[in-house]
Order: C-alpha cells, then sequence, then structure tokens
C-alpha cells in the first residue's frame, strides 16, 4: 500500500511540476494580457502548495510506518514531522502574503518560483534528514523577517550609488578575514565560527560586490574608475582564490566581467578578462591539490571511484538509477552521496523525483535567470540596472557551478544551490538577493505608473 502511494504521490508531483514549469514560460510570452497572467500566477501559487502537500503525504506516511506499524517511536516521529509539515506551509503562505499583499507591485513569477524552489527544497530535506529539515525551516524563518522590508528599502532609499567605498571595505574585510582564520571545509576555507553559529561571509559579500560594481560603473567620468573598479575586484577575487575557495571567485569574477562590459560596451575587455580567469584557473589546479581531485574525478570517475572519484560516481548513479520519472521518495538509496544535502543535493532530486522533474527544476531556474535580466533591461536608470543585471548573473553562475558539478558537464566546485541546499548562509543571502530584485520590480511598476500618469 505504500510503495503504491508512493509510486502515484511520483507521477503526480511529476505532473504538477511540468504543469508549473509551463505556466512559468507561458506567463513570460510578450502578446499575453495582464489579466491572462494573473490567472497563471494564480494557478502557480496553487501548485506549488499541491506540490508540497503531496510530496508531505508520502513522507508522513513513511515516517509512520518506518518502524513498524503502530510503534510509538514510529508515531512520535510522523507527529513531529506533521508540525514541521504545518509550520513550512504556514511560512510559504507568509512569503505570499508578503510580496502579494504588502507590495502589491512585487513579481508573482518571482514570488512563485522562491516558494517553489524552497518548497523543494524542504521536502527533499525532510526525506533525507529530520535535523538538518528543522534547521533549514528556522533558517527559513529567519530570512523572511530579515528580508521582509528589503522591498522597501530598495525603493525608497536614494543614496545607496554613494556607498562604493564601503560596501568594498567590508566585502575585503570579511574576505580577507575568512582567508586569515577561516575554518577548511573540503580543502578550502569557507566559513567563520562565532560561537554556536557559522557563517559563509562569501555568499553575503557577493551581493555588496554588485553593489560596489554597480556604485562605481553607472556614472564613468574617466577611466581611473575603470581601473579602481578593476583593482578592487581583483582584491576579492584574489582573496578568495587564497581562500581556496574557487567556486566563489568564478562568481566574483563573472559578475564583474559582465557588469563591466554592460556599463562600458568593451567586449574587449569582457574577453580579456575571461582569458585572465581561464589562465587563473589553469594556474590553481597546479597549484591547489583539492582543485587537483576535483579534475580527476571530472575526468573520469569510475577510476578513482574509490578516492577522489566516489562522489561524483555516486551522483551519476542515482542521477542514472532514478531515470525520467524516478524512484519516488524514499525509493532511492540518495543517502550513499556525500555531502548530499549541499552541492550534490539535485542527484538526490533526480533518483526520486526524476528526470523530468529535475529538468522542470532546471527550467524553473532559468526563469528566475531570465526575470532578473529582464527587470535589468526595463529599468531606466543605469545603477539600478547594473544592481539587477549583478545579481541576476551571480545567481546564474552559481545554479550553473552546482549543477555543472552534479552532471559532471565541469569539475565540482563545491557550490549550492540556491533555495534548494541545505546551508544557512546560502538560504539567507539568496532571499535576499530575492528582495533586492523585488525591491526593483517595484521601481520598475513605479516608473511605469508615471509614464502613464505623464501621458
Amino acid at each position: 500500500m505504500l510503495h503504491l502511494l508512493t509510486t502515484i504521490s511520483k507521477f503526480t508531483m511529476i505532473f504538477i511540476m511540468a504543469l508549473y514549469t509551463y505556466f512559468s514560460f507561458k506567463a513570460l510570452m510578450p502578446r499575453i494580457s495582464q489579466e491572462s497572467s494573473a490567472g497563471l500566477y494564480k494557478k502557480q501559487t496553487a501548485l506549488v502548495m499541491l506540490l508540497f502537500i503531496n510530496g508531505y503525504i508520502v513522507i508522513l506516511m513513511h515516517t509512520l510506518y518506518q518502524n513498524g506499524e503502530g510503534e510509538a517511536s514510529s508515531v512520535t516521529a510522523a507527529q513531529m514531522m506533521l508540525v514541521l509539515f504545518l509550520a513550512e506551509l504556514v511560512l510559504l503562505r507568509i512569503l505570499f502574503i508578503i510580496y502579494k499583499y504588502f507590495y502589491g507591485a512585487a513579481s508573482d513569477a518571482l514570488v512563485n518560483n522562491m516558494c517553489m524552489l524552497l518548497a523543494v527544497g524542504f521536502l527533499i530535506l525532510s526525506r533525507l534528514s529530520w535535523d538538518k529539515a528543522l534547521r533549514q525551516f528556522f533558517l527559513a524563518v529567519a530570512a523572511v523577517i530579515l528580508t521582509a522590508l528589503i522591498p522597501l528599502f530598495v525603493r525608497k532609499l536614494k543614496f545607496l550609488n554613494k556607498l562604493a567605498y564601503l560596501y568594498a571595505i567590508i566585502g575585503i574585510g570579511g574576505l580577507g578575514l575568512v582567508a586569515v582564520a577561516g575554518s577548511t571545509d573540503y580543502g578550502a576555507k569557507l566559513n567563520i565560527s562565532l560561537g554556536p553559529v557559522t557563517i559563509q561571509p562569501s555568499e553575503f559579500i557577493k551581493i555588496l560586490f554588485v553593489f560596489f560594481l554597480a556604485s562605481m560603473l553607472y556614472n564613468i567620468k574617466d577611466i581611473r574608475q575603470i581601473y579602481v573598479a578593476t583593482a578592487i575586484a581583483g582584491i576579492h577575487v584574489l582573496l578568495l582564490v587564497a581562500a581556496r575557495d574557487l567556486g566563489g571567485a568564478a562568481i566574483f569574477g563573472v559578475t564583474f566581467l559582465a557588469m563591466l562590459y554592460v556599463a562600458t560596451g568593451r567586449l574587449s575587455l569582457f574577453l580579456g578578462g575571461m582569458g585572465l580567469g581561464m589562465a587563473g584557473a589553469f594556474v590553481a589546479s597546479k597549484i591547489f591539490t583539492h582543485v587537483q581531485n576535483r579534475i580527476v574525478a571530472w575526468k573520469d570517475p569510475l577510476s578513482v571511484i574509490d578516492s577522489q572519484g566516489y562522489q561524483v560516481a555516486q551522483s551519476l548513479f542515482a542521477i542514472g538509477t532514478g531515470g525520467w520519472m524516478g524512484s519516488g521518495l524514499y525509493e532511492g538509496m540518495p543517502e550513499k552521496i556525500p555531502v548530499v544535502t549541499k552541492d550534490f543535493i539535485f542527484a538526490a532530486i533526480s533518483e526520486e523525483m526524476g528526470g523530468i522533474f529535475a529538468l522542470c527544476l532546471i527550467f524553473v531556474c532559468i526563469n528566475c535567470f531570465l526575470m532578473f535580466f529582464n527587470i535589468s533591461m526595463q529599468i531606466r536608470d543605469k545603477f539600478y540596472k547594473l544592481i539587477a543585471l549583478g545579481l541576476g548573473t551571480v545567481y546564474g553562475i552559481q545554479t550553473f557551478l552546482t549543477l555543472g558539478g552534479v552532471i559532471r558537464f565541469i569539475p565540482s566546485t563545491g557550490v549550492t544551490l540556491p533555495l534548494v541546499s541545505y546551508g544557512g548562509s546560502s538560504l539567507i543571502s539568496t532571499m535576499i538577493l530575492f528582495a533586492v530584485i523585488q525591491g526593483l520590480y517595484c521601481l520598475r511598476e513605479d516608473q511605469k505608473r508615471e509614464e502613464e500618469e505623464i501621458y
């Protein structure tokens, strides 16, 4: 009976996710009316809730019967899981209320996508680890509280473009502290411990980095500004390299080049920067042992499956085992993948929820990326345009690095999947990113209303 329920739920979730993804791109079609797109967004909201409830029914049933029907430990565990489910459901509804009612001009598409990614993350973490699922929920609560007013600040504060050197000082100071005193995790210095709390500063500094570059490049008066921006951006990247955080260095470097190209229109600068970046990556592959191990695992994981290639090989086995339809929640073995709740969570999703579901998840991430760039193109103010472009690039590159490492398209970089992977710094920083974008979207809507009043 439980296997039958899992199988029905598996196919239902695939259908819901596919329908949600279809609505996401249909709403972006240029000829669709405002009324039609509003109807699609309402359907999306309902689909998020249906997917979440569907998945948790299976999780609750498996939790109840994991040690045998009627055993006290199973009943207690199921009750605790039910409380977590209800709390997460309420949190998702609060997110919808904050953006759809308190910020009437907010983007419904981005709200829905954010909640869908959060819902998928909650589901897979609840299936993988009760402790991490519970912790992720509390981190999400903290993120909602911290980000609730950010769209208002972005919309109302007019001096954000005057704080360039403050952003730079905080960013360089934070990355320098990690490079000197950070704890090493899988070969890279990423975290700073403050008592019981562990923070990954680069997750937050990448947002300040975008604000710094936008402040420096939105109004270029002479070539000196470009030199200064390049030098300070280079310090950020070099500090990340010194901490052996090459995934972070790639995100910062590509973001700088994208923003520099848009600000100056000079393709030669972008291509030259990419060339220097590739040369730096080659040098890093010769210097850092953990990078060499990841390259070996990327080239042929099966030949070193008992050492460097174990994680990548298990990821590929999981994805292949799941096939297009997936094995169903609790029917796979994602626990065999090291660090499955962080860097390789996409493999667990692919195994148990299926390749079709995983592809739809990728398309939802692409939809977010397109929305960020669409907002960037439509904002008149160059400072805000560059912020939207920079944050969109940060999101896109991070997603690409995560997925590329999981499917062996590129060597693993130790980067998490935004809003889905376990991790407080990643979750909170990504929700800050989405909140800033929502503030920019509200600014764009304000501009539209002003233009309509004039004409």
